[in-house]
C-alpha cells in the first residue's frame, strides 16, 4: 500500500473546527487506528482546555488554558493576550514574550490572523517566527493567540486560525454565562422594586400602630420585619431551600395580619420532607405578596390564603390559593407571555420565565383564575437538579 507520510482531518469541537494532523501511516487499517487515537487525544485536549476558557482571558485561567492549547498545536510555545497585555505565556523561549503585544496590534486593527518572521539573537532558540490569530466574540477582538515556532507552514497557519476560533467560542459562551448572571440579578433587584416600596411603608405603619398599645408585639413585628428584609435583599446566592423561602413568608404574613387583624386567615400546611428542597431565590414571596392584594382587594369579608408544599415523588408541589378578586385570563396571558401588566400580578411573568430557564418549560407556572373567583398558583419544582445548590 502506498505510504502516508502526512494525513490530516478537520474535527468540530465545541462548535469550532480544529485541525489534527498525524504522520507515518501505512495502510488503511493504520490509518483509521492512528486517526481514532488522534481524535481521542484532540478532543480529551480541547475539553481539557475548555473549562478555563470560559472563565475569560483573565491571567490564572489563561496559563491553564494555554498549556492545553499548545498541545493541540503542537509548537514550542504558545501565548494569550488580552486587548492590554500577555496573560499567558506556555512553552519555551519566554523572552519572545515581551514582543507578543506588539505582534498583536495588526491582528487587533485588521481582525485577521498574521504571521511574522520574528528571528532570535539566541542560538538555540526554537523560535524564528509567530503566527497570531484573533479571539472573536460578538465580531469584536478582545484577544489573540499567538502560535511560536520555527517556521509558519501553512498548516501551522490553518491550525492556529481554527484552534483560536474554537477559543473564540469558549469566550463567547463566557460571556452568555455573564450575561444570564447579570440577566437573573437584574430579575431579582425587579422584583425587590415591585415588593419593598408598598411593604415598607405598610409593615412600618402597622408596627407603629402597636408602639403605645402593645410594645411587645411591636417588637415581635419589628424582628420580623428586619429578618424579613435581611433576607429580600441578600446580596449572594441565585437559590435558597424551600425550608429558608417559607420562613421569610411566614415573617411576611404575620406583617400582614398585623396590618389586616382578623381580616386576612391564612392556613399554611407543609410536608416535612420537601423543606431541604432548592428552589430560585424570591421565587414564592412574591406569590403570597399577590395573593394577599388580590385576596383583601375590595372585599369587606375575611381573605382567605391557603399554602400547601407537599411531597409528589421526584418533585416537591407548592401551591398558593386565594378567594379573593381572581384576574382577567386575557392579562394573564400578556403577563406571562412577557407583556408587563403589574395589575395582573406582582413578579408572575419573571418568576414563570426564571423556573422555566431553571428547570425547563414544563416547569413554568401553572395558574387558575377568572374574575371574583379567586386564583390559585402551582409551582412545581424538582426535588434534586443538576448544579443547583441551595444556598
Amino acid at each position: 500500500m502506498q505510504d502516508f507520510l502526512t494525513a490530516g482531518a478537520i474535527l468540530i469541537v465545541g462548535g469550532a473546527a480544529v485541525l489534527v494532523l498525524w504522520r507515518g501511516t501505512r495502510n488503511k487499517q493504520s490509518l483509521s487506528t492512528e486517526a481514532q487515537r488522534v481524535t481521542y487525544e484532540t478532543l480529551h485536549t480541547a475539553w481539557s482546555a475548555a473549562p478555563p476558557l470560559r472563565a475569560g482571558l483573565v491571567p490564572d485561567a489563561a496559563k491553564k488554558s494555554a498549556r492545553h492549547l499548545r498541545t493541540l498545536l503542537d509548537t514550542p510555545a504558545l501565548a494569550l493576550t488580552d486587548e492590554t497585555e500577555v496573560v499567558a505565556w506556555e512553552g519555551v523561549s519566554d523572552h519572545h514574550s515581551a514582543d507578543a503585544m506588539s505582534q498583536a496590534e495588526d491582528v487587533f486593527l485588521t481582525g485577521r490572523t498574521q504571521a511574522f518572521d520574528i528571528g532570535c539573537a539566541e542560538p538555540n532558540c526554537p523560535i524564528n517566527c509567530a503566527v497570531v490569530a484573533p479571539l472573536t466574540v460578538e465580531g469584536r477582538v478582545v484577544g489573540t493567540l499567538a502560535a511560536y515556532s520555527r517556521e509558519a507552514s501553512a498548516g501551522l497557519v490553518r491550525a492556529t486560525n481554527q484552534v483560536a476560533r474554537w477559543a473564540a467560542g469558549q469566550l463567547e459562551l463566557a460571556e452568555l454565562d455573564r450575561s444570564r448572571t447579570r440577566l437573573v440579578e437584574a430579575e431579582v433587584r425587579a422584583l425587590r422594586a415591585q415588593i419593598s416600596p408598598h411593604f415598607i411603608y405598610n409593615s412600618l405603619s402597622a408596627i407603629a400602630s402597636y408602639v403605645r398599645t402593645n410594645p411587645e408585639r411591636a417588637r415581635t413585628l419589628l424582628l420580623d420585619f428586619a429578618d424579613f428584609t435581611r433576607y429580600s435583599f441578600r446580596r449572594h446566592g441565585d437559590f435558597t431551600t424551600l425550608a429558608e423561602e417559607l420562613k421569610s413568608i411566614d415573617q411576611y404574613l404575620a406583617l400582614e395580619r398585623a396590618r389586616f387583624g382578623e381580616r386576612l386567615k391564612v392556613t399554611l400546611q407543609v410536608a416535612p420532607e420537601v423543606l431541604p428542597v432548592t428552589v430560585p431565590f424570591l421565587c414564592l414571596q412574591p406569590l403570597v405578596e399577590n395573593a394577599v392584594r388580590h385576596g383583601m382587594e375590595g372585599k369587606v369579608e375575611p381573605g382567605h390564603i391557603q399554602i400547601h408544599a407537599a411531597d409528589s415523588g421526584a418533585e416537591a408541589e407548592i401551591t398558593i390559593e386565594d378567594d379573593g378578586i381572581g384576574m382577567d385570563p386575557e392579562k394573564l396571558r400578556r403577563t406571562l407571555a412577557g407583556q408587563v401588566d403589574e395589575s395582573a400580578g406582582i413578579g408572575l411573568g419573571n418568576i414563570d420565565e426564571r423556573l422555566r430557564r431553571v428547570y425547563g418549560d414544563e416547569y413554568g407556572l401553572v395558574v387558575e383564575t377568572a374574575c371574583g373567583l379567586g386564583t390559585k398558583i402551582t409551582v412545581r419544582v424538582p426535588k434534586y437538579h443538576a448544579g443547583i445548590n441551595g444556598m
